[in-house]
């Protein structure tokens, strides 16, 4: 996957202060050839993400918090595959979400109405915050003894832009349903696009990213659930009674967060 030049190789040189914590390039393939993300050693707390942010991005690192999750795993165990991640830029994030569509379309759906609907419309009304300030302060919500992610930790990332992140570390979370994780990316740059997201929290198969311009109205949402089901069929097949209208309804419509798990 192409990269800018990689700050993580030489932190110092970079101008990049950094808490504890240490740069991962273990891979499920052995050790990559320069570092593929910098993990805190220690929970984030309150102001970690505007500090990493303003310290990063004019070298070209961006923010992330990695969650241990259950199984409490961080990055060296993530069974990372940068080596088989393409560049999301490479791929139509329509062809995409069209051929997961075709692949995995609820029988309801797919009886009713057939072929894939087509991408969601850029929602009519403009955000309140702007995608950074947005991501910056639901990531203050998730830190923090009483946070939504109590023991994630900061990271950094070399990347273009935050759809890329998941891409930038071979990350395998869709390893299950989607082997390239660049073909995710180039997803979430389309909804960077429309959207305004920014990818917040990455698990081990978890991913949640902020949402600055959501769906209003029931169409726009319902338009969107159908690329969300597409994307990540296990959001709402793994959540009965849950139908595309319902989490429409509950998960897309107004909605700031959108979170996605793979079986």
């Amino acid at each position: 996957m192409a990269n800018l030049p990689n700050p993580l190789v030489s932190p110092a040189d970079s101008g990049l202060r950094l808490p504890p914590g240490s740069t991962i390039d273990t891979t499920c393939d052995g050790t990559w050839h320069e570092p593929l993300l910098w993990c805190a050693d220690e929970p984030a707390a309150h102001g970690d993400w505007r500090e990493l942010r303003a310290a990063g991005r004019p070298v070209g690192l961006l923010p992330v918090l990695i969650d241990g999750g259950r199984r409490d795993q961080w990055p060296a165990e993530w069974d990372l595959m940068p080596e088989d991640t393409s560049y999301p830029g490479d791929h139509d994030a329509e062809e995409i979400l069209a051929g997961y569509w075709q692949d995995n379309a609820p029988e309801e759906i797919d009886a009713a109405e057939g072929d894939w609907p087509g991408l969601a419309p850029v929602p009519a009304a403009e955000g309140l915050d702007t995608p950074d300030d947005l991501a910056a302060a639901i990531a203050e919500e998730c830190v923090g003894p009483d946070g939504w992610y109590p023991g994630s930790r900061a990271a950094l990332v070399p990347a273009r832009r935050s759809a890329d992140i998941p891409a930038a570390i071979g990350w395998s979370g869709p390893l299950n349903y989607e082997e390239d994780t660049g073909r995710i990316s180039a997803v979430l740059r389309s909804w960077e696009d429309r959207y305004g997201i920014r990818v917040v929290v990455l698990g081990f198969d978890t991913l949640t990213v902020t949402v600055s311009r959501p769906p209003t109205t029931l169409a726009e949402a319902r338009a969107v659930a159908a690329e969300h089901y597409a994307f990540c069929p296990d959001n709402i097949d793994q959540n009965p009674p849950y139908d595309l209208d319902t989490y429409a309804e509950k998960s897309v419509l107004g909605q700031e967060i959108w979170s996605f798990w793979w079986d």
